[in-house]
């Protein structure tokens, strides 16, 4: 097997090496902690700067770096990683944040042990969900980001951290619970976790409540991470609450997940519903980009200033994905004016 196949699960997996062996560290060897963490932290972004050479800027999506294995044949599970040209700038980013957040948190003194191992596992949820091309995989580093972010804003945040936490885990449970009852109803449909196959046998190509049910449980489940308007109103305290580190990771990385979600998982395996519904995503996109901007405008704080600007540009995030699903069906136009379109869509997107 060339080594190169197996870059993808270092890349997902050391933090959580990096996580094991700063636990294993003495409590009162605070540097040590700090430097293996560290180090830990550096080893999935040599990782993925390796990868990222490998990578031809002129074949987009269809240049993939890909590993795939049976992992649990019962219920035909793979252990499928995979990263494209829509991944790569995210797990890049994942790669660079992180490091970044460590070095900062320098000056972490209360619990170190703790704290560098939950950023670290933090870093395998996040590399996870954007490498993951199985939704059984996919699920699971979608929740292992919920609980480390949880107790980074409980533990280490302000003075209103476990209102902020708590609030912070029921809105991404609830929708994580929505999106969990889709993945299950797709897969009875398809027998399938992986993305690909999905997409491929089009599970879902006609209208009705099935549909409409399984497309807005997505919506809730992506809605809620990004976060779209109305399900923003967590992302403030949460951002407030946080320790200057957690705010960082939470702005840079964690709100990309649920964009990611909808081009990743939605459009791919629900064209059909994401053409249908594209003028709702695109309302709320753009009520997102007004409110968020206005609220920006009246805070003195600095970190809610941040949070509701980011509500402002995931909205400007979501209104071109809405675009992209309104090209989806076109007929008054040419395939080549469809595909430019598509293209300028969703690299907007992206590039925001």
């Amino acid at each position: 097997m060339d080594l190169s196949q197996h870059l993808l699960s270092i890349v997902v997996f050391s933090p959580l090496v990096g996580a094991l062996a700063v636990m294993a560290l003495p409590r009162g060897n605070r540097k040590a902690q700090l430097w293996v963490g560290l180090f830990a932290s550096l080893v999935p972004l040599v990782a993925s700067i390796a990868i990222a050479l490998q990578f031809s800027p002129t074949e987009g999506l269809d240049n993939v770096f890909r590993f795939r294995r049976l992992w649990i044949p019962g219920l035909n599970v793979f252990y499928d990683l995979g990263i494209d040209s829509l991944s790569l700038p995210l797990v890049l980013l994942t790669a660079i944040t992180t490091p970044l957040c460590l070095a900062y948190s320098w000056h972490i003194e209360d619990r170190t042990k703790e704290y560098v191992s939950l950023f670290l596992l933090l870093e395998v949820g996040m590399m996870g969900t954007f490498i993951a091309l199985d939704f059984f995989l996919f699920y699971v580093f979608w929740e292992i980001s919920l609980v480390p972010m949880y107790f980074i804003i409980g533990v280490w945040g302000g003075p209103r951290r476990e209102y902020a936490a708590i609030k912070f885990f029921l809105y991404t449970l609830v929708g994580s619970v929505a999106m969990l009852l889709a993945i299950i109803y797709l897969y009875t449909q398809t027998g399938t976790f992986s993305f690909i196959e999905m997409s491929a046998r089009n599970p879902m190509p006609h209208a009705g409540m099935a549909r409409f049910l399984v497309f807005w449980a997505f919506f809730l489940g992506f809605a809620i991470k990004v976060p779209s308007f109305p399900f923003h109103t967590w992302l403030p305290d949460a951002h407030v609450e946080a320790p200057t580190a957690g705010s960082v990771v939470l702005a840079g990385v964690l709100l990309k997940m649920g964009a990611y979600g909808f081009l990743r998982v939605v459009l791919p395996i629900l064209p059909g519903a994401a053409q249908q519904y594209a003028m709702p995503l695109a309302i709320l996109a753009t009520i997102s980009i007004v409110y968020g901007a206005l609220c920006a405008m009246a805070q003195w704080d600095l970190k809610k200033l941040i949070a509701y600007s980011s509500v402002n540009h995931m909205g400007y995030v979501m209104l071109g994905i809405a675009a992209l699903c309104v090209y989806m069906g076109r007929s008054d136009l040419t395939t080549e004016q469809i595909a430019s379109a598509r293209q300028n869509a969703v690299n907007g997107a992206m590039f925001q």
